[in-house]
């Protein structure tokens, strides 16, 4: 991580203890009102160029970082406590229940009460780190045959909240009709409109429940680079997903002898399992020469 190349003072270019401590004093204050002036001050920065900085360094602004941890934590609580869901926002600084479902729904596109009965995993916001964990997998490259999906066209632009309504409404048992199915999330760049089109469902020969609002995608056969997900837990499940596509797509793939083919890309696991572990399958070709 690092900033821009614009003109900085001895003092700016000093960015990583300056944010540290401005990242500690968010964290000793989650439950209290934090002033974000208060924050510059302790940063060391004046206003304008601690919200600069900020940002250059965590992609978030500091309110908005602030509301992603205290949501985060508060998930956490729900997690390992019986106590009502309003105590816990009340404690983490949101004064009504309403403000509360609000900020998590916008978050996650799915109320807390849904959340709290799926207990599904969640994309996360810890602490941020200034030096980041370095992460390798090693794929298994193997040769695939063709199979069909049946899957839901997502409605999201972020594929981990449209994986949240997926669970939430368990709507893989009513893709299989009740059994507990392998689900795929598959994507691929349309060209047309410049997005990434994204798709959640089962294998269609796993599909004898109720298909309304789903289509059948074909994946060909072929050869596929293969990736298990690092172990994870329940709350930093996706957030490994994450940093595995990172490593993928900025690691592995540009130093191996393989390139992508341009196909539907998947990542599947089982729900139920709770093994919080994860495939991600790239249909790969060797380079040319």
């Amino acid at each position: 991580m690092f900033l821009e190349s614009y003109c900085y003072n001895d003092d700016e270019m000093n960015y990583k203890d300056h944010i540290e401590k401005a990242l500690t004093y968010i964290e000793e204050n989650l439950k209290n009102d934090i002033d974000l002036s208060m924050v510059a001050k302790v940063s060391g920065y004046s206003n304008y160029h601690f919200l600069r900085v900020f940002k250059e360094v965590t992609h978030l602004t500091p309110a908005d970082y602030i509301r992603k941890r205290r949501l985060t934590e508060i998930v956490r609580e729900m997690g390992r406590s019986e106590r009502p869901i309003s105590d816990i926002a009340f404690e983490y600084g949101f004064n009504s229940k309403e403000n509360f479902t609000r900020a998590f729904r916008s978050e996650h596109h799915i109320l807390p009460t849904e959340y709290k009965r799926a207990g599904n995993s969640l994309k996360l916001y810890d602490r941020f780190k200034l030096e980041t964990e370095s992460l390798s997998v090693t794929p298994d490259i193997v040769n695939l045959p063709s199979f069909s999906l049946t899957v839901y066209p997502s409605d999201e632009d972020y594929p981990p909240n449209f994986w949240n309504k997926y669970n939430c409404r368990k709507l893989s048992k009513k893709l299989s009709g009740g059994a507990i199915c392998e689900d795929f999330g598959a994507c691929i760049w349309n060209h047309e409109t410049q997005k990434l089109d994204y798709y959640i469902g089962i294998r269609t020969d796993e599909a004898f429940g109720d298909l309304s609002g789903t289509i059948n995608i074909v994946i060909p056969g072929g050869l596929y680079a293969i990736f298990k997900t690092p172990p994870a837990t329940h709350f930093n499940f996706v957030n490994t997903i994450h940093a595995t596509w990172d490593y993928i797509n900025t690691i592995w793939l540009p130093k191996s002898e393989y390139t992508r083919t341009g196909g539907y890309e998947l990542e599947s696991y089982i729900e139920a399992s709770r093994c919080f572990s994860e495939k991600i399958y790239i249909p790969i070709m060797r380079r040319s020469g």
